[in-house]
């Protein structure tokens, strides 16, 4: 049936249709991937990132003073007993010590975050929007280059949430440091992080893309009416199991940024195998996933609220560049 049905649309009379001779093919080139700019990328993820961290920075106290509990002196050792001891203690503001250092950091971390894997996502996937190796792997090289930009003011910032911490703000935090422990002090957890952090990146975008294109599968003729509620809802469950995959290396991360203050262990060598030795010499293996809790409350909002608000700036830049367009 195949090789007899292609003679039969072969006939004379669809021929192309002749042009007049000022015709002139529309040709509608976008500005780049997505019909968005490099730059429009880069301030879709800086306001995505400041909007989610600032959001759930209460929750990231949390879950850096439990990570510390084995070396540092704080007793409460639970989700709730530690938000009790937070407020008793230091009260409301004692939950957003550093947040000027994660204000600094945010911002142009997911600027380079965001803008990085859309490029990669664009250059691996060949044209195919559902490649998922592609937006896995763009999604690690997309940490890679925004934890270069992230790790010092991150290191700031889990210094100055740490109970008593010594230092008074974010300036006499870098000016010590500097002095006392000289720059690569501020990088000690970068390998850390990137290990982290790429399985972490991998997990959360290849999950959250997943999740979007089932989401809009289930119910395709109302995709569009609640489209930020599929962003927001694919980002949930991705933030939290990547989240949950990766607790033992952020436990790991915590510990070398904050080496040497409040009583915290300060670990010669910096190597991951040496930490995770201390950590389970000292607390067991339990000490691994400590503040998995907090980790999951923190990343499956502050991954919702990332990913509606990005692609709700994405969505405000397309508007314009095709009003510029028209």
């Amino acid at each position: 049936m195949a090789a007899d049905a292609t003679p039969k649309f072969q006939k004379p009379d669809m021929l192309p249709i002749p042009q007049p001779p000022d015709y002139q093919q529309e040709i509608t080139v976008s500005p780049s991937h997505d019909g968005l700019h490099f730059w429009q990328f880069m301030i879709a993820g800086s306001i995505a990132g400041l909007v989610e961290h600032l959001a759930m920075f209460p929750v990231d106290t949390i879950k850096t003073r439990m990570q510390v509990i084995g070396s540092c002196p704080i007793k409460s050792v639970g989700l709730r007993q530690a938000l009790g001891s937070i407020l008793k203690s230091e009260g409301p503001a004692g939950l957003y010590r550093g947040i000027s250092a994660m204000g600094l950091g945010a911002g142009p971390a997911h600027a380079v975050y965001f803008s990085v894997y859309e490029i990669c996502k664009k250059t691996f996937s060949g044209g195919n929007p559902n490649h998922s190796a592609a937006q896995a792997v763009s999604g690690v090289f997309a940490t890679v280059a925004s934890d270069a930009v992230f790790t010092p003011m991150d290191m700031v910032k889990q210094r100055l949430q740490l109970s008593s911490s010594p230092y008074k703000g974010l300036l006499d935090c870098v000016r010590r440091v500097l002095r006392e422990e000289g720059i690569r002090a501020f990088y000690a957890s970068y390998r850390t992080t990137v290990l982290m952090n790429a399985p972490f990146t991998a997990v959360h975008f290849a999950t959250y893309e997943a999740a979007k294109r089932g989401l809009m599968e289930f119910s395709p003729e109302s995709a569009n009416d609640v489209r930020l509620v599929v962003h927001a809802t694919a980002g949930a469950a991705a933030g939290a199991l990547a989240a949950a995959v990766t607790t033992p290396l952020d436990v790991v991360k915590t510990q070398l940024q904050c080496q040497g203050v409040c009583g915290c262990d300060r670990f010669i060598s910096g190597s991951i195998r040496d930490v995770i030795r201390t950590i389970v010499k000292k607390d067991g293996y339990s000490g691994l996933v400590r503040g998995w809790l907090p980790r999951m409350l923190f990343h499956a909002p502050a991954a919702a609220i990332c990913w509606s608000t990005y692609e709700a700036a994405k969505s405000f830049f397309q508007e314009i560049n095709n009003g510029q367009q028209q």
